[in-house]
């Protein structure tokens, strides 16, 4: 009886653009992706940041509902999507936006995003600290 080596299976490197990072996940369609955006917001964010996240979602997600380039509609879904995935894992804590994001932002954008932030400090400030 002769005997045969087994193959075994071992890590590819298919579907990835280096071995070290794995392969992107498929896209969530709008509705699923918003539910799983407020659903996050529901379980990891403090009320007041809760309320404040749900509107800015609401916000960009109605504002993008007629877009029909289909550039724009990955772009913006694949931000949302790794969005959730760091609020869901709480690894958005402390962290900054990368300088390359800030640079291929349209003024609009800036501008939005400033508006943001003064939104996020308002609230800083209008809740004294020790409070939750």
């Amino acid at each position: 009886m002769r005997h045969a080596s087994r193959l075994l299976a071992s890590p590819s490197t298919l579907g990835t653009s280096s071995g070290l990072r794995p392969a992107p996940l498929a896209l969530l369609p709008p509705i699923p992706l918003y539910r799983r955006l407020l659903r996050a917001h529901r379980k990891s964010l403090a009320q007041d940041m809760r309320v404040l996240g749900d509107e800015y979602v609401r916000r960009e997600f109605r504002a993008h509902r007629n877009v029909e380039n289909p550039l724009h509609i990955v772009g913006f879904l694949k931000e949302w999507q790794m969005y959730a995935q760091q609020v869901e894992g709480d690894s958005w804590l402390g962290d900054r936006l990368d300088k390359e994001k800030i640079d291929k932002m349209s003024d609009q954008q800036l501008g939005q995003l400033y508006e943001l932030m003064q939104a996020i400090q308002k609230k800083g400030h209008e809740d004294p600290e020790g409070e939750t």
